[in-house]
């Protein structure tokens, strides 16, 4: 062990020290999850809901859309709601839509289509002399505490209103820090200029396009602005109340010296905590159907005043084709709407998620601290061991386990005050030296089941091999009651093959016989169970669980079919060919080792065994080269599947329905299915009553059919008729 020692200190600085240096990078497949447990931490204990609802979202929904018609709606329209909800007392009106071209519903646009049409032009020149939607729509704003929204683009440079919200500044500029865009799109300037507020709609999409945050501030065309809520709750407050933003360098902010972001963010008596970039973390409530108020319903006067006098009304849509729907931690779909509103709603509240600037330096600290610890409890562990009765490895991942929980505990009760306490850098570092600190006990296991290995790799096969390495325990008599899906496959006139054959040929002949349908039966996960001479034995769903085993055993059978073809066209024309039958069944079975203690192996027992294996004579009965089941074919029913008869097999009492399989899936789907089915319905009768004629008509019939994906399966039927 003092000899291990230098090594594993070694070992224990490399995983620290790559640990370190991967929270320092900070990769986006460990950003995401570091997201995913916040998520999963608003998940489970997300901001109540204020029944008192002082935000409120007039919403254009599915019903107003199919009440006043496809959107855009006329501008007067929006006027009238404007209007009612200003009449009603809202408190403020924000409006989360960019109206940035003109009303197509304008008289003027009206007027000239009435112009074009003869008889009319009187109506056209009084519709040019009305008012535009645009005027009413301005003027209805103009006498409300409206905000209007824009979209900042990166790549959009048109002239946008000039900000209402005026900014003080405290410490580093805030421009250095915020999201920044060439431009934006917003709202025409008949309607800005007429808005109260103007603020800003974006959100700054993580890698996995889930809204976690909202930018507070962003810059636009070398201007600041306040987002839509951020100026919304400025408004409310008064329309000359300014914005404070408190930078790294402001008094009372350490940064030393560095300009490490903004720190927070005042509009009137709302303070808000923001990470360095001026972003507000997220702390969504459950959507809740009361907070919104249908469109449809304010314009036909069925909402009380009081569901809007003194409240904060967001304009907004949750109609689906409106392309407004938005990704948050709680919900796959939530209006974009609703987000602001719900930002608004947790400024007013103050229930806050801060990822506070020193979180990241003392989760590093605690890293390499716990780190330090858990590699020292690790190397103690046998020590430890002795005192909790159990191994060193149990004791270590006990101790290491603890450390993690400490470590989630810690992150949740941090949470529960507001801070976003990574938990998933130290879990991963104290995950590392464990794995680290357990090697040796690693090592020791691959060397027993290389030992597994080597003395029953002989025995049984690759597949039983690996599980029983990785569980020992599996060596014993005995077995599980399972679900199986049995192949029998044998040679047909194996004796005329093999004929004047030495020992050396009918080895090889049989080698190279049957290493393309081994290679087929493992290829499609199934475990050969044993070779019989000229016949194979495998079966599905054991050791391995294969929910698709009938298929995947069917699938085989046809592959298997398609390799002596091709076996066949090597060997040349002037060679007997090489026919085989197939039979398939499915059932319950005993799945396990059987034997004696000394020798045994792994194999199944039971009636679906021995039914399997007279399905496979009756081939040589009804001249398909693949017979199957009843619960095989139920198990497969979308393949191209015949039911041939119904008969009493050698040893058995009752009738067994049998089945042909002619192709998979696509076979089914071929438009002429039903007649090759037909046809090889009365080929599998007339074989069985030694019909030949009748046979060869229905085989030639059904190959006429086309289907291309049984042209394996006819061709080895085919072969079956005397020449």
């Amino acid at each position: 062990m003092a000899q291990r020692q230098p090594l594993y200190v070694v070992l224990m600085g490399v995983v620290l020290a790559a640990a370190v240096l991967l929270r320092i990078f900070d990769p986006t497949p460990v950003a995401r999850l570091r997201l995913a447990i916040f998520d999963s931490l608003l998940t489970s204990a997300p901001r109540p809901v204020d029944e008192t609802f002082p935000v409120r979202i007039l919403d254009i929904d599915e019903a107003s859309l199919a009440e006043f018609g496809q959107w855009p709606w006329p501008r007067t329209r929006l006027a009238d709601i404007i209007t009612r909800l200003n009449e009603a007392g809202a408190r403020t009106i924000t409006v989360d839509l960019i109206l940035a071209e003109p009303d197509r519903w304008n008289a003027s646009n009206i007027a000239k289509e009435l112009a074009r049409v003869p008889g009319l032009e009187p109506l056209g020149e009084k519709a040019a002399s009305l008012p535009s939607n645009d005027d009413v729509l301005a003027a209805a704003i103009s006498k409300a505490p409206v905000v209007l929204g824009f979209a900042g683009e990166r790549d959009v440079s048109r002239q946008l209103v000039e900000p209402r919200a005026p900014f003080a500044i405290a410490g580093d500029d805030p421009m250095l820090f915020v999201p920044s865009f060439a431009g934006g799109v917003g709202s025409l300037p008949v309607l800005s200029e007429a808005a109260t507020g103007i603020g800003a709609v974006n959100w700054i999409p993580e890698s996995d396009q889930v809204v976690r945050r909202v930018p507070l501030l962003i810059t636009a065309g070398g201007k600041l602005y306040p987002s839509l809520s951020l100026e919304t709750i400025r408004i409310a407050q008064g329309a000359g109340t300014t914005i404070l933003v408190r930078s790294s360098g402001a008094s009372g902010i350490l940064s030393f010296g560095e300009q490490t972001g903004i720190d927070s963010i005042r509009a009137g008596e709302v303070i808000l905590p923001t990470d360095a970039q001026g972003e507000l973390w997220l702390k969504f409530a459950p959507p809740d159907p009361r907070r919104s108020i249908s469109a449809r319903d304010l314009l036909a006067g069925r909402v009380d005043k009081s569901e809007i006098e003194g409240r904060f009304i967001f304009i907004g849509t949750s109609a689906t084709g409106l392309m407004d729907l938005r990704t948050t931690p709680l919900v796959p779909a939530l209006a974009g709407v609703e987000i602001h509103a719900q930002a608004l709603e947790q400024m007013l509240i103050g229930d806050h998620l801060v990822r506070p600037s020193w979180a990241t330096g003392a989760e590093l600290v605690f890293l390499v601290v716990a780190g330090l610890l858990s590699a020292l409890l690790i190397a103690c562990s046998q020590s430890v061991a002795r005192y909790i009765a159990t191994s060193g490895a149990v004791a270590a991942a006990i101790l290491t386990l603890a450390a993690i929980a400490g470590v989630i505990g810690l992150s949740w009760f941090a949470y529960r005050d507001g801070l976003l306490i990574d938990p998933v850098y130290p879990s991963l570092a104290l995950l590392a030296v464990y794995l680290v600190g357990s090697l040796t006990n690693y090592v020791r296991s691959e060397a027993d089941r290389a030992r597994i290995r080597s003395a029953f790799g002989y025995y049984v096969s690759p597949t039983v091999v690996e599980e029983l390495a990785r569980t020992p325990d599996r060596l014993k008599l005995g077995g599980d009651l399972r679900d199986v899906t049995l192949l029998f496959a044998d040679v047909r006139g194996f004796s005329r093959l093999s004929e004047g054959m030495t020992a050396e040929e009918l080895v090889s002949f049989i080698n190279t016989l049957f290493t393309p349908l081994a290679d087929e039966i493992l290829a499609h996960r199934g475990t050969i169970d044993k070779f019989m001479g000229d016949a194979v034995m495998a079966f599905w769903n054991a050791p391995l669980t294969d929910p698709d085993h009938a298929r995947q055993a069917c699938r085989t059978a046809l592959a298997m079919q398609a390799a002596i073809v091709a076996m066949n066209a090597r060997r040349g024309e002037n060679t007997e060919p090489i026919r085989i039958g197939i039979g398939l069944n499915t059932g319950s079975c005993v799945v396990g080792n059987v034997g004696s203690p000394q020798r045994f192996d792994y194999s199944v027992l039971g009636d679906v065994v021995n039914t399997a294996s007279r399905i496979e004579e009756t081939t040589k009965t009804y001249g398909t080269p693949i017979i199957i089941g009843e619960q095989t074919a139920a198990a497969a029913a979308d393949f191209a599947i015949v039911e041939i008869t119904t008969t009493t097999l050698r040893g058995k009492n009752r009738g067994e329905k049998l089945f042909a399989v002619i192709g998979d899936e696509t076979a089914a789907r071929h438009p002429r299915w039903e007649d090759l089915k037909r046809h090889v319905l009365e080929f599998a009768q007339a074989m069985a009553t030694k019909d030949m004629p009748a046979a060869r008509r229905h085989i030639v019939a059904a190959r006429a059919c086309g289907v291309i994906e049984a042209d394996v399966v006819l061709h080895a039927a085919e072969q079956r008729l005397p020449a």
